[in-house]
């Protein structure tokens, strides 16, 4: 179902109506004889199990390679458009396991990737340095064992931990298509000399390189699955997996950083979630407080301010008036004469002037459903519109 319709009547088992409600996908409340009324609750995602699939899709029917667009340059600034490929199946769990199996052939078609690991081991001989402090603290006054580090040529570096554990994890989906399944049994049993990750653990650092340049596209997917996807591979459990995101929430992120990219070309700093004070008060827990997305200083001093909203106007829930009251607000706490209201949608950009003011407040929208060099071209006229808005009110215009 769309992430804005009314829900769905199905009937379920109490089991996955219970899965259902704790993976934060939708709400599913029983209406008796086994029938319950499914309602999403503002993310998107799918979850799965053995006998239930539940699919909360974005609204204008965007994509997965959108979606993952989204997502990817949200929490990697510079990432590039096309660093992330997916395919485009009518269902997420198929795309991201035939995306990551076909990613994860082309990263180790050439053999697995070898790097510099350091290691810090207790040996009977030099080799590496001598962790002098270490070896002070551990064993004072002995000669053996020593407290070494040195680096090794090794297969088990952080961009295969990673890989092997986002194929750990999507081998786990129920009912992933035997013939997907076997590929990515076949993948991870080139990496099965790598450390396994624990469950829950944070994913370990890597940096974009020379050397790891063919298993950028994978990892990228990698990353993206263990951060927003989890499974159980059951265990005398029923099998279940979930891919939950907050749209709003994503939308907001990659607003803010493909702005602050392309506000770089100008004087001045911009600054994501930034904290004002609304009101004066004698103490501070009766003070007012302001947030605004995303604020542009110059000389220190706010400029432009900016909001982004993923509910359009024209969207079942949405308040225009409510959006254009909070603008209000963020202009006066900062004395900002214009606010930039992005909303996620089609349409042309519009001026409101607010009466009995000097405050105006521009909706500027940003259609999701183009192409991903389209949507940076789009930050990019927007950073070049705003700017040029405080150029001309610097002078007085």
């Amino acid at each position: 179902m769309d992430e804005l319709s009314g829900g769905l009547v199905d009937r379920l088992d109490p089991a996955s109506a219970a899965f259902l409600n704790s993976s934060g996908l939708a709400k599913a409340s029983p209406m008796g004889m086994g029938l319950y009324r499914i309602e999403p609750v503002g993310k998107v995602g799918s979850v799965r199990t053995s006998t239930v699939q539940l699919d909360v899709r974005p609204k204008d029917r965007l994509g997965l390679s959108r979606l993952l667009f989204l997502l990817s340059y949200a929490g990697n600034q510079g990432f590039r458009s096309d660093s992330v490929a997916a395919i485009e199946e009518r269902e997420l769990w198929s795309a991201l396991a035939e995306s990551l199996a076909q990613l994860a052939e082309r990263a180790l078609g050439r053999g697995v990737l070898q790097g510099y690991l350091t290691v810090d081991e207790s040996l009977r001989t030099v080799k590496g340095r001598i962790r002098i402090s270490d070896q002070i603290s551990r064993r004072p006054g002995m000669l053996v064992p020593l407290e070494v580090s040195y680096d090794e040529f090794t297969e088990d570096i952080a961009e295969n931990r990673i890989l092997r554990a986002a194929l750990e994890r999507m081998g786990q989906v129920p009912r992933v298509r035997p013939e997907v399944l076997s590929r990515l049994r076949q993948l991870k049993g080139k990496l099965d000399a790598v450390t396994r990750l624990a469950s829950g653990a944070p994913l370990p650092p890597w940096k974009p390189s020379r050397m790891n340049v063919r298993y950028q596209p994978v990892l990228r997917l990698a990353e993206l699955i263990l951060r927003n996807a989890s499974a159980e591979a059951g265990d005398g459990k029923q099998q279940t997996a979930s891919f939950v995101v907050d749209m709003a929430q994503v939308f907001e992120d990659f607003v803010g950083i493909a702005l602050r990219e392309a506000m770089a070309a100008y004087p001045g700093e911009l600054r994501l979630r930034y904290n004002a004070l609304l009101s004066e008060a004698v103490r501070d827990s009766d003070r007012l407080s302001v947030q605004p997305d995303a604020v542009h200083l110059l000389g220190g001093r706010p400029v432009v301010v900016y909001n982004s909203k993923y509910k359009a106007a024209s969207d079942l829930g949405a308040s225009l008036t409510v959006d254009h009251y909070q603008m209000l607000a963020h202009c006066t706490a900062l004395r900002v004469p214009t606010a930039w209201l992005v909303y996620a949608g089609a349409g042309e950009v519009k001026l409101r002037r607010i009466l009995n003011t000097d405050i105006d407040i521009v909706e500027f929208p940003l259609d999701l459903s183009r192409p991903p060099s389209d949507i940076l071209a789009d930050i990019k006229d927007l950073a070049e519109q705003s700017w040029g808005e405080v150029v001309r009110q610097a002078r007085g215009g």
